[in-house]
This record gives structure tokens, sequence and C-alpha cells, in this order.
């Protein structure tokens, strides 16, 4: 079968160096007694390795032409492709309450999504790797203080111990993308709990870098009542890239608690 044209409107930039496709699969080395789901295999330059690696492998693809391609080439996929959108797919139905890990050369104009879905079963994934464009990989990595700090650093942070392992060069792909691309590792840290409102805190988090310009005591003010003694609080004059993930957990329960004396209030 001839080779799987890559297909602009879903990012597909095929990995061409065997060498580069064998050290991202080396990425999860140490978790080959977990099943691993692989996200857009195309022409499976990675599952090959992954296959050798005798990981338990399922890989999901969108694209249908790499669908045929990956079943004529790669036998020993027999019953284990899934061709559906992974943004779309419900993993429960594939792993139940089973813990699993995701693995992929991630198409580049999804990969932001592809992690925000990662967080939605951060129960389940205990490692979670691959290469999407450097840019994102980076801010993913980024430590608080850094411009590429931002909402999915905190928000990943908050549940992941993540490595920026490697950067990949343009010409290695076909075609080649016009930016680098970028090599990471998000492994499962021990927290169980964030120890605040979950929800309060990925408002706050999407808030505060909604408008990164600003103090958060612009950006918050929306949240809290006009009169809220903790819009003076220290904390409110910085801006959203000065604070931790442990700070913003602490900012959450200021803001529920000053929210709920506002309800008792009235």
């Amino acid at each position: 079968m001839q080779q799987v044209k890559a297909k602009k409107s879903l990012g597909q930039h095929f990995l061409t160096d065997l060498s580069v496709a064998k050290r991202i699969a080396d990425t999860m080395a140490g978790y080959s007694a977990t099943p691993l789901l692989e996200v857009g295999p195309g022409m499976g330059v990675l599952t090959r390795f992954l296959l050798d690696a005798r990981h338990d492998l399922k890989v999901v693809e969108l694209d249908s032409e790499s669908v045929e391609y990956l079943g004529v080439n790669f036998p020993d996929l027999d019953g284990r492709i899934i061709a559906h959108d992974f943004l779309k797919l419900d993993l429960k139905r594939i792993y139940g309450d089973a813990h699993f890990n995701v693995i992929g050369n991630y198409p580049y104009n999804i990969s932001s999504q592809i992690f925000f879905k990662v967080l939605d079963y951060k129960d389940q994934i205990d490692c979670c790797s691959g290469m999407l464009q450097r840019e994102v990989a980076q801010r993913i990595a980024a430590p608080p203080g850094s411009k590429a700090y931002g909402i999915l650093s905190v928000l990943l942070q908050a549940w992941y111990s993540i490595e920026y392992l490697f950067t990949v060069d343009e010409h290695v792909f076909n075609p080649p993308p016009k930016v680098k691309s970028g090599v990471i590792r998000l492994t499962r840290n021990d927290v169980k709990s964030l120890g605040c409102d979950e929800s309060l805190f990925k408002t706050i988090v999407k808030t505060s870098f909604g408008q990164r310009r600003k103090t958060l005591r612009n950006s918050l003010r929306g949240l809290l009542p006009k009169d809220s003694p903790l819009l003076a609080h220290p904390i409110m004059a910085q801006r959203p890239e000065q604070l931790s993930v442990q700070q913003f957990i602490d900012l959450t329960n200021m803001v529920g608690e000053a929210k709920a004396y506002d309800s008792e209030r009235k």
C-alpha cells in the first residue's frame, strides 16, 4: 500500500527519523505493565517501537487512510485500532476504571486539547508522553515566573510532574512543520485532592490568565463581592504568572471563603 499523504486539516506531520521515534517510545520504558494508548499513529513510525517493546497497545486514529495503512502493515494491531476522534472518545468504554497511559506524536492543531483531555482522566492516566510543537511543550513544563507559564502549566502541574525531555528539529518530518517540536513526559504525582473547590480552582486559573497582564485584583474582581476585604490582600497585587500551583490553591480557598461569607450576610 502507498504511503499516506499528510493532511493539513488534521495537523499531520509524519516523523521520518527512526532514532527520534525510538527515543519517544523509550519514554514509556518503565510502564510496560500498564495498557498504553497511542494517539494519532499515522503510518506507525512510533507504533513499531511500542510493539517491539511488548506494550499492551491500542491506537486511536481519525484519518481513514492511516487506519487502512496500519491495518495492512501492522497485523499485530488486529482488533487494536480504534478509528475515532480521540477528543470525542469515551475512554471509559475502552478501559473502564483501569489505569492506562497515553503516548503520541500529537497533531499540532489539537495538542493543547489533548492534554486537557488527559486531565479529565487524571485518576487513571499514570503517565503521558509524546511530541508536540515546542512552544506548547515548553508552556506545559514552564515554572512560575516565566512568560510561558499559563493555564495548561498550572492545571497540569497540579496533578503531574512534568519533564521537558528534548527538542526535535523541523527537517525530520514530512512535510516539515514551520516550528520545532518538543518531547515531554507527565508522571502522575501523589496528589489525591487539591484541598480546594476544584471547579473554582479552574475558574480562577482560567480567569486570571485570560487577562494575564492585569493584576489578580483586576482580573478576579468579577468573582468577588464589591466590598470584599480580599481585594486588598497583597496576593491581589500580583500577576498570575507569579503564583505557584500552591498559591493558586490558597487563593481559591480565600475566594471561596469570601463568597461564602458574602452569601451568609445576604
